[in-house]
C-alpha cells in the first residue's frame, strides 16, 4: 500500500473510462481498472495500473474489484445489449451498490445524462434511474450529468460525424432542431477527476455543460465547417419520428446500432443544464462546440486518442477523419486441442503459397476484382514462408502487429471505400483447448463504404468460420503426423 487513495474505474474499456484512466494516471492516486474482458485492458499498455476482471451482472465477481477502494467510478451502461437494456442497467446498479457497501468504498462517482422534465425514452430514464439505485445504498454517490460529449468515440459525436460525411442531403425529423449544451470531452474529464476530491460533492447531483446551446442541425453544420466539408442540406420532415429514424441507422452510421438507436430516440427533447454549482466547485475554461470539435480532430491527428488499435485508432482508419471511428465487424471461431505453438505455426503461415486455407476461390475472385480496378490484388507473396515481422507484406496485406501464440493483425490493402483490419487471435480455454478467432474490422468511408460492408457481411461469417476450422484441423493433423513419425 502506498498511502495514496485507490481509485477504481469500473467500465474502463468504454469510451469515457478509457479517457478517464489517462487523466487519472496524471494524478497522485493508486489506480485499478476493471472490465468484463481484462485482456482488452491489458492491451492498453497502462503502466502501474492494476487490471481486474469483473462483470456487474455477476455479483460474486465484484468483491476483488472493489476491495480497498476509496473512489469508484461507475461508467457502465447496457445500451449495446438492445431490448430490455433498462432493466439490465438497474440490476447492474443494485449489484454494484451492494458490493461497494460490503467493500467499504468511500465514494461512488457516476456519470449519468441530462434529464428533461418530460423524459420518456428508455435511454434517458435508465440513466436517471441508475443514479437513484446507486444512491439507495449507503455509499455516498456523486452524480455528474452530461448531454452530448464532443470527442472521438463519443456515440453522439460519431453519429453526427457519420451523418455529415456520409449524407450530403439529409431528410430529418423535427428533432434535428432540438437544442442541447454540448460539452467538450476534456472539460467533462476535468469535472470527473475533481469532484471526488471535494467533500461537499458527496451525495450531490451536478449538471455538466458547455458554454452554449445548439441544435443538432447547428452542431452538424459546425462539424462540417471544421472538417472542411460543404454543410449538408438538411430537410426537416414532420412525419419522420426518432423511432423511424432509428430504423435506417445501420445504413448511415458505423456506431453500434443499438447504441445509436437508443440515443436518437431520446433526441426529441430539448436538453437544459443548470451547471452553475459545478462551475463554481471546479472552475475551468469551457470550450465552445467549434473549439471542442477542433480539439477532437487534433487529438486524432496527434495520436492522443486512447482507443483499441483495431477500433478507433487513427492509423487503422488510414489517418482519415472522414472514415468512421467505430468499426463494423464480423468474426468466426473454432476450437483446437493442438499445442499453441503448432496452431501459431499454421496461423502465421497464412497467405503466399499457403493461400487462405478455405474457399480460396473466393479470395482469388476478390483479388482479381481489385486488380481490374488498379489495386494490388494479384501481387501475391511473402518475405518468408513462415516468419513474419511488423511491416511485412502478405500478398496485399500489411502486418501491423504480432504477438506470438496470441494475435496477428493485418491491414487490408486492396481498393475499397474504407479501411480494414483482419485480426487472427488465439485464446486458451479450459481442458487444454485453444479458441482461434478471425475478426474483420471495417471503418466505412461514407455510404458506399457501408454498402460495401453490408454486401459482404453474410459471406464473412462463412469464410471466417471455415478459415479458423481449417487452421485448427491442420494444426491437429500436423501434430498427429509428428507423433506418428516419432512412433515409427
Amino acid at each position: 500500500m502506498t498511502g495514496r487513495p485507490r481509485h477504481l474505474v469500473f467500465g474502463a474499456s468504454g469510451y469515457i473510462g478509457t479517457h478517464l484512466v489517462g487523466r487519472l494516471l496524471e494524478q497522485d492516486v493508486t489506480l485499478r481498472v476493471s472490465s468484463r474482458n481484462p485482456a482488452v485492458l491489458e492491451g492498453r499498455g497502462w503502466d502501474g495500473v492494476e487490471v481486474v476482471g469483473a462483470d456487474v451482472l455477476d455479483p460474486a465477481s465484484l468483491g476483488p474489484a472493489l476491495a480497498d477502494v476509496d473512489v469508484a467510478y461507475y461508467l457502465v451502461h447496457s445500451m449495446a445489449a438492445g431490448r430490455d437494456f433498462g432493466r439490465l442497467d438497474l440490476t447492474a446498479a443494485a449489484n454494484f451498490a451492494d458490493a461497494a457497501a460490503a467493500a467499504g468504498v468511500g465514494r461512488i462517482v457516476y456519470l449519468g445524462g441530462l434529464v428533461p422534465e418530460d423524459a420518456a425514452s428508455e435511454h434517458i430514464v435508465s440513466r436517471r434511474d441508475t443514479g437513484q439505485v446507486l444512491r439507495a445504498g449507503p455509499v455516498p454517490v456523486t452524480e455528474v450529468r452530461a448531454g452530448v460529449i464532443v470527442g472521438p468515440g463519443s456515440a453522439a459525436f460519431e453519429v453526427m460525424r457519420d451523418l455529415v460525411f456520409h449524407l450530403p442531403v439529409m431528410l430529418t425529423p423535427r428533432w434535428v432542431r432540438a437544442v442541447s449544451p454540448p460539452i467538450a470531452l476534456d472539460n467533462l474529464l476535468e469535472y470527473l477527476v475533481r469532484v471526488p476530491e471535494l467533500e461537499e460533492t458527496a451525495g450531490g447531483i451536478y449538471d455538466a455543460a458547455g458554454p452554449e446551446y445548439l441544435s443538432y442541425e447547428a452542431m452538424m453544420r459546425e462539424l462540417a465547417a471544421v472538417a472542411g466539408r460543404r454543410p449538408p442540406l438538411i430537410i426537416s420532415v414532420p412525419v419522420l419520428t426518432p423511432r423511424l429514424s432509428a430504423l435506417w441507422l445501420r445504413f448511415v452510421t458505423a456506431v453500434p446500432t443499438n447504441v445509436a438507436r437508443a440515443l436518437i430516440e431520446g433526441l426529441k427533447h430539448d436538453f437544459s443544464a443548470d451547471d452553475a454549482a459545478l462551475r463554481r466547485l471546479v472552475p475551468q475554461r469551457l470550450l465552445g462546440f467549434r473549439e471542442a470539435v477542433e480539439a477532437a480532430f487534433e487529438a486524432e491527428r496527434n495520436h492522443t486518442v486512447q482507443a483499441r488499435w483495431t477500433e478507433g485508432a487513427f492509423t487503422m482508419r488510414n489517418r482519415r477523419i472522414d472514415y468512421a471511428y467505430y468499426a463494423k465487424r464480423a468474426s468466426g471461431s473454432a476450437l483446437s486441442r493442438a499445442a499453441p505453438a503448432t496452431i501459431w505455426k499454421v496461423l502465421s503461415g497464412i497467405g503466399g503459397d499457403n493461400r487462405y486455407y478455405y474457399l480460396n476461390s473466393l479470395w482469388t475472385l476478390r483479388e482479381a476484382l481489385d486488380w481490374v480496378v488498379g489495386g494490388p490484388g494479384l501481387k501475391r507473396g511473402r518475405r518468408h514462408p513462415q516468419e513474419l515481422r511488423v511491416g511485412d507484406r502478405v500478398d496485399s496485406w500489411t502486418v501491423l502487429g504480432i504477438e506470438p501464440e496470441r494475435r496477428l493483425t493485418l491491414s487490408f490493402g486492396m481498393k475499397a471505400p474504407g479501411a480494414g483490419v483482419l485480426e487472427l487471435e488465439m485464446v486458451p480455454e479450459s481442458e487444454g483447448y485453444t479458441r482461434v478467432t478471425a475478426t474483420a474490422y471495417w471503418h466505412p468511408a461514407g455510404v458506399w463504404g457501408l454498402m460495401y460492408w453490408l454486401s459482404l457481411e453474410p459471406a464473412h461469417k462463412v469464410i471466417f468460420d471455415g478459415l479458423t476450422r481449417e487452421i485448427c484441423r491442420r494444426a491437429e493433423e500436423e501434430e498427429r503426423g509428428t507423433k506418428g513419425g516419432a512412433a515409427v
